[in-house]
This record gives C-alpha cells, structure tokens and sequence, in this order.
C-alpha cells in the first residue's frame, strides 16, 4: 500500500515503517478494552485530606518547594473553535438577516445564542469588539439592539474582527479587571508567580503550541511578561514547544486503506494529547505541575487553587523524599527486614501499589527487588474532584492481563460499554479528573525518566472524523494522562470544584466564577 514517495515522507516526519505497520494493525484489529475492577473512591483510592494535614502539606510545600527546579506544563494547542460552535451554527443558518429579533432566537438556555447576546457586555473581549466597532462607525449596542447579529459574529470570529476563531485559547481574554482585561495565557503566569516560584524566584512555564500561534502567542508574552515580573517580585521564564511530526498517526478510509492528499501524499492527523508524553519527556525539572489552558479563574476565587496546588505538591515532595531515600539506601548498603516491611507498608498505603500477595513470603533480597522496581518509576499526584456530572475520565481500580490492580484515569473511549457490569462500574464513580497533577519524571539520581517506557500502547483508541467530505478513522494515542502514564506511580487526592472551571464554550465565561 506504500509508494516510494510515501517512504520519504516518512523519513521527514522522523516516522518509522514499522511505526506504520502497527498503527495499520490496530486500525484492523482494533484495541483492547480496559477491564475496571472497581471506581476509586475517597479512603480506597483516593486521599481526602483534615484541615490539620492539608495545613501540614501546605507548610512543607512552602518550606521545601525553593529546593527544586518548578515548571509549569500547560498544553494549549489547538484554535478555540470549538468554544463558538452555537454562534458558528447560528450564522450559517441565518445567514446575514438584519433585523433580527431576539425574542425568535426560540432557545434561551445558558448555551445559547440568546444568552451570549444578552449578556455580551458581561465578556471580557467587550471593550475590544466596542473599539472594532467604533472604528467601521457602528455601535455595538446599537448593532444588537437592532438584531445585526451576523455584524457581531462576523467582528468576533473573523478576520475583519478579533479573529477568535482561528487563535488558540490562551490569547483569548477570559477575565475583565480594573486594569485591563487577562488572556487565559496571562491566568497562568499569575498562578505560576503564586505557587510554583523555584530556589532561583523563578516561575517558568512551558507552553505546548501550534506553530500557527507561534508569532502572536510570544508577542503576547513579550506584551506582558514585565507587568507580572513588577507586580510579584519575580522573574517570568516561558517556554514553547509543539507537537512532533513524528507522533502524527496515518488515517484511513472505512476498509483500512491509508488516505491521501490531493497531492497523492498520504494522509495524517495529529495524534490528540498523548502525543505531547513527548514534549514533557524533555522538560527539565524537577517538579512539574499539569494543568489545562481553559481551567483558570479570576484573582477573586483564586486562592482555593493555590492553597491545593502546595498541597498536592506536597504530599509529592514528601512520598518522593522517603522514596528515594529507600532507593539510595538500597544500593549503598543492606537494608534490614524491618525497613523493607516499613516502605512496603508505605508503599501500599501512601502510594496504593499493589505488592504481590505472597509478598511476605519473598526472602529479603526479593523483597528489596521488587520494592525497587515498583518505587522506581515516575511519579504523579492527581487531583480529582467530586462527580456532579461533568463529562470526562474518572479515577479508578483497573485489572491488567496478569491480574494485577492499579490506579489509573479512564476516559469513557476505553470500556466497553456493551458489557453491563464495566459500564456500571464506569458510571458508579464518585469523583472525575480535571486535569490538575503535579508530577516528578526524576529517578533518585536526577536522571529523567524515558517517559516512552511508561506507556500502555494498548489504550489508544479510533475515532471516525471527516477531511474533504470523505469519512475516514483516525488513531488517537494513549491519552497524556490517561494510558500514556499508566505505568507511573499514581496517587489520588481530593480537591474542591472550585479548583475546576474549565472554558468549553463561550458562554462558560459568563458562570459567576469566571465574572470577577
């Protein structure tokens, strides 16, 4: 099926045939469904922390955090299109009638059309449409008190306009402050500068990017950095990278026959977030923190999110600090018997890892063995907030092929939801993942890991998408924080929900969280 064209592109992507090969496999094949045992939940999987231990955690995080290199890790790739499919749908379908009025927009839900127009004022980006406006010798007011609604879509989504379309969420503005309005990128320099300063007063942050935001997305930084620098007595470092072409996947028509371009070239699509296990495989740092462009909050309600970031940075400065003493002391000198079963107590109890049941059994060189192999690996701290219906993957106990258990985050795509018993278990969790983990890819020698051993392979998954009005199926790898850490070392924490307000859709920057 390949054509010696089809090699050299390869090459230029830095992708191997046998790469080709076992995506084509899984596209034939298709991949193996996750097997839950049980959801976690708070006291058997997940930890849920008294005042006095989130005040202890708090307090070690602060007092230790100056001692290690910080990063901040934010994938924001991808244009927000997706946040104005209402006001997309909208003006496809009404074209540009003038006239409009609002009371014939038949749904005023908190989604709508209607809703965004009535409260457009309330938005972040009003001053800037206003001055657009003001400019062409319209007003904005006017404009939606006469139901010109396409002008104010068409200002907003489009080139004459702010062009929000086709820019990534971090150059969107989110929040209105006295001083101005914030960019979602802006949100994060502040929640950096608040609890992930290193021993050198340094906040950095790393930004995973496409390169068509590239140009504007580091004038934007050079626009604001200093402003943050002066207001919190710190210096700024921000960093970028994009995906690798090399974790592009091929996409094939209905029979699993690769696709081309019009060119005759064949066809890829980038991978979705796992692909960027790549880009966090080379950041240098110690410790790093995770955390999604969208979920960010004004100054007024930020306070929660800082408060549980030391703690869940914390609870991994403390488990890493007794791990890697147990790992150096293993390899300097004998460890005794007690000590082994002290750090497997720990191991079960702290880190829920899941000893072989003859454990006990093992002579004392078997057991430092396999306490070694399980503690030297990745580690992440996850917060997981409490299920009130929000979509997305879950924290649970998953069973592998051999029978072992382990905590993992599962997203909806990877159970078979034919199978009662597995859908069940899905939809009995109490908790779900917003995407807030700290994490050390660090072994006890401050070498980093190689984040690709860690991967399951089998937890991609297909999905069917459309390119030039053909239909074809698309790979997407193991999710960043889904099967492409399935085999870290992985501890669960509750946090609040107000640490969790994501911006899906335009209309979320209207919930009273997001109005400061």
């Amino acid at each position: 099926m390949l054509l010696p064209n089809d090699l050299d592109k390869l090459k230029t992507k830095g992708i191997g045939l046998s790469v080709i090969e076992r995506q084509l496999g899984n596209f034939k094949n298709g991949f193996p469904s996750i097997c839950l045992s049980m959801a976690a939940t708070t006291g058997d999987g997940i930890i849920a922390f008294h005042p006095s231990e989130k005040k202890s955690l708090t307090n070690y995080f602060e007092l230790n955090c100056g001692k290690h290199r910080i990063m901040k890790f934010v994938p924001a790739s991808g244009a927000a299109t997706r946040m104005f499919k209402p006001l997309f749908e909208f003006d496809q379908q009404y074209g540009n009638r003038s006239n409009f009025n609002l009371e014939d927009i038949k749904d005023h839900g908190f989604k709508s059309v209607y809703f965004f127009m009535t409260h457009l004022e309330k938005f972040a980006f009003f001053d800037d449409l206003d001055k657009i406006m003001k400019k062409e010798g319209k007003d904005l007011m006017t404009l939606r008190q006469n139901g010109e609604f396409h002008i104010i879509i068409d200002r907003l989504l489009y080139g004459k306009g702010l062009n929000y379309s086709v820019l990534p969420k971090a150059l969107l503005k989110f929040h209105h402050y006295p001083d101005g309005s914030r960019v979602a990128m802006e949100e994060h320099l502040v929640e950096a500068a608040n609890y992930a300063r290193d021993r050198n007063n340094t906040a950095k942050l790393h930004f995973t990017l496409s390169p068509e935001h590239l140009e504007k997305f580091n004038e934007k930084v050079v626009d604001v950095h200093e402003k943050y620098e002066r207001k919190f007595n710190i210096r700024i470092d921000v960093s970028h990278s994009v995906q690798k072409p090399s974790t592009d996947t091929i996409a094939v028509d209905m029979n699993n026959i690769p696709l081309r371009d019009k060119d005759g070239t064949l066809l890829f699509r980038p991978a979705g977030h796992g692909a960027l296990i790549e880009n966090l495989n080379e950041i240098n740092a110690d410790i790093i923190f995770i955390k999604n462009i969208d979920n960010v909050v004004p100054d007024n309600i930020k306070e929660p999110t800082f408060e549980y970031k030391k703690i869940i940075g914390g609870y991994l400065l403390k488990v890493r600090e007794q791990i890697f003493n147990f790992l150096r002391n293993s390899e300097q000198r004998r460890i005794t018997e007690e000590e082994t079963d002290e750090m497997a107590v720990f191991s079960r109890e702290k880190l829920f890892i899941c000893l072989p049941l003859e454990f006990k059994l093992f002579p004392l060189e078997k057991k430092v063995k396999v306490l070694q192999q399980k503690l030297n690996r990745p580690i992440r701290v996850c917060g997981m907030v409490k299920n009130e219906g929000e979509p997305g993957g879950g924290p649970f106990w998953v069973k592998d092929l051999q029978g072992s258990l382990s905590l993992q985050i599962v997203e909806s795509s990877q159970i078979n939801h034919n199978d009662e018993k597995q859908k069940k278990i899905f939809d009995s969790s109490t908790h779900f993942n917003p995407v807030d983990i700290v994490c050390s890819i660090n072994d006890y020698h401050g070498n980093t890991f190689d984040l690709s051993d860690y991967v399951d392979e089998s937890t991609g998954f297909i999905s069917l998408k459309s390119s030039g009005g053909r239909h074809l199926k698309a790979l997407e790898l193991p999710g960043l924080w889904n099967g492409a850490m399935a085999d870290w070392i992985t501890v669960f924490i509750e946090v609040p929900v107000i640490t969790f307000n994501p911006v899906k859709i335009i209309n979320d920057l209207l919930r009273k969280e997001h109005q400061s």
